[in-house]
């Protein structure tokens, strides 16, 4: 069984890992760490690599679980977000393919940052067309065998490497690494599935 965190739209590494697996467990027993994946990603902007954050009332005074944080809603971060994405991926291949189904995680409040990224995971399956029955961590645990959770952390991101496929500003940028699974679906549609079943295995 693999372990890994649920996050905001997961990069294409955490994406292979997830297919790939026989059973997959979400950690939600972890403490709340900054700059890591949990509530941001990122997607090809025109002007290259763009990130999406995902803004949550957190204090280091005292540890909170991730399952335990808020999302702060004072400023209208779902609308700058699907601005981007539209912004982002309009020309692309796919993107009015899903694109309504996509609109509908950004027109509501969100109060919970897990319950959200759930939301996203969920509409990743149906858009990928599969379905990856997974469990729930109860405990957390320092040591486990297939253990993908440091997937999570941005440091690592850079050290990954993902197959290239054709995006959108490509020709302005060249290939960027390792995004967000959007960038897969709007660039690769149906295919998407196809590419993350293929790919090598991620290693950790």
């Amino acid at each position: 069984m693999s372990l890994i965190y649920p996050s905001y739209f997961p990069n294409i590494a955490s994406c292979i890992t997830i297919i790939q697996s026989k059973t997959i467990c979400f950690e939600i027993e972890d403490n709340y760490q900054k700059q890591t994946f949990r509530n941001r990603c990122y997607i090809y902007g025109a002007n290259g690599k763009l990130g999406l954050h995902i803004p949550v009332h957190y204090t280091q005074k005292k540890r909170q679980k991730t399952k335990d944080i808020r999302i702060d809603n004072s400023s209208n971060w779902k609308s700058i977000h699907w601005k981007s994405i539209e912004s982002a991926y309009r020309t692309s291949p796919f993107f009015e393919f899903y694109e309504n189904d996509f609109q509908s995680l950004f027109k509501n409040k969100s109060e919970w940052l897990m319950d959200y990224n759930f939301e996203c995971l969920d509409l990743i399956q149906q858009c990928l067309d599969v379905d990856f029955s997974y469990k729930t961590s109860t405990t957390f645990e320092k040591e486990v065998k297939d253990d993908f959770r440091p997937l999570i952390d941005v440091k690592n991101h850079e050290n990954i490497q993902t197959n290239p496929y054709i995006q959108v500003f490509e020709n302005k940028h060249g290939y960027i690494n390792n995004l967000s699974i959007l960038d897969v679906l709007f660039n690769l549609g149906p295919e998407a599935l196809s590419y993350l079943i293929n790919h090598p295995p991620i290693n950790v």
